[in-house]
């Protein structure tokens, strides 16, 4: 019997919640590193399509999330200068991964190879789509680091450890990963799909709502996870 994506939805927000935990446990450097490769994935698995609650939408947006949850984690424990840092550490694992996967596709392939068109369909976004979304992807990390480090400062939380049940903390999260995803979803939708999809604003409202769905979910649970530290 399949399984319902309403159900994994929610099972890979639950799995990414406890890999940003763990993460934060292993200190800065595993921060980073789940941030690098959750940028890569988000790209890697953007062009897969799937229904979700009716409508049809694609299964990365939780790895954007994801990703600015690190970065708040980095700010919260060590200090905005290292979530910037993380941010260009990404932003030169994703620049990587786009090069070396169109030198994979050069290639040529055995003539008992079988796997290069399926290589060539998943390495083979548009170029327009790949650019949009490294674009999308720094903007809108900045932000959500500006937002993130804005909102500490006026909430005036200066805690060594976070408590999980603390509202400020789960304010600053909302506050920060809701700006800077509607940013994300805004240039996304526009650089990359205008003139390509149908309705535009239809992708945009759908695409923003689900990033707010796994938002609104992610943060009580790793806040909660936080706690149990």
């Amino acid at each position: 019997m399949l399984i319902n994506n309403e159900f994994i939805f929610v099972f890979h927000i639950l799995i990414v919640s406890i890999f940003t935990v763990i993460a934060l446990k292993l200190k800065s450097e595993a921060l980073v590193a789940l941030i690098c490769v959750q940028a890569i994935l988000a790209n890697i698995f953007v062009t897969k399509q799937m229904m979700l609650a009716g409508f049809c939408v694609t299964c990365t947006d939780i790895f954007t999330v994801g990703i600015s949850l690190c970065l708040n984690f980095l700010q919260e424990f060590y200090d905005k200068k290292s979530a910037v840092k993380a941010i260009w550490i990404s932003f030169f694992c994703l620049i990587f991964y786009v090069l070396m996967s169109q030198v994979h596709l050069f290639y040529l392939p055995a003539n008992v190879d079988t796997f290069h068109e399926y290589f060539v369909k998943i390495l083979s976004p548009m170029p327009r789509i790949i650019v949009a979304s490294v674009i999308a992807y720094l903007i809108s990390q900045y932000c959500d680091t500006a937002i993130y480090g804005f909102l500490k400062s006026k909430l005036n939380l200066t805690l060594k450890r976070v408590q999980g049940d603390n509202p400020k903390f789960i304010l600053r999260n909302y506050g920060s990963i809701l700006t800077s995803q509607f940013i994300d979803t805004l240039i996304f939708s526009f650089l990359g799909l205008y003139g390509i999809v149908d309705n535009i604003l239809h992708i945009f409202i759908v695409s923003y709502l689900i990033k707010v769905l796994s938002i609104l979910i992610i943060v009580p649970i790793v806040s909660t996870f936080v706690r149990k530290l």
